[in-house]
């Protein structure tokens, strides 16, 4: 082991691990909008709402940024509305429903994910 690194251990509490097993399982998409480099989807989770309407808990939005074939990627952007995905302690939730969006709707291609969620917003690349 690199003596550089250090170790990281997350430890997520049993209650969350099971709201999260909860909400991934409850996942559903509805296609909203697409054209030859785009998609939009509505994601519905059973714990959360849009607080406007009451409906989708956010969006997905997939573009495909094909300018040849070697350096390929696909650019992907959640967007979450229900205002209780903010709140910092629930970072591993959104992270888990990231991370199953993202694998669900795109694959395993190359992605450049941007995930808007208040304070739990971040940045990820995945490479296949």
């Amino acid at each position: 082991m690199d003596q550089n690194k250090e170790n990281v251990v997350e430890v997520i509490e049993p209650h969350l691990k099971l709201r999260i097993k909860k909400e991934v399982e409850g996942l559903q998409f509805i296609k909203n909008f697409r054209s030859a480099t785009a998609e939009e989807w509505y994601v519905f989770l059973p714990g959360f709402k849009d607080p406007q309407t009451g409906g989708a808990a956010g969006k997905v939005i997939i573009h495909y940024n094909l300018y040849g074939n070697r350096d390929v990627f696909i650019n992907t952007t959640i967007i979450f509305d229900a205002r209780e995905l903010y709140v910092s302690q629930l970072h591993p939730l959104v992270y888990a429903l990231s991370d199953e969006i993202v694998n669900r709707l795109v694959g395993y291609a190359d992605t450049l994910l941007s995930v808007h969620a208040g304070e739990n917003s971040y940045q990820a690349e995945y490479k296949a």
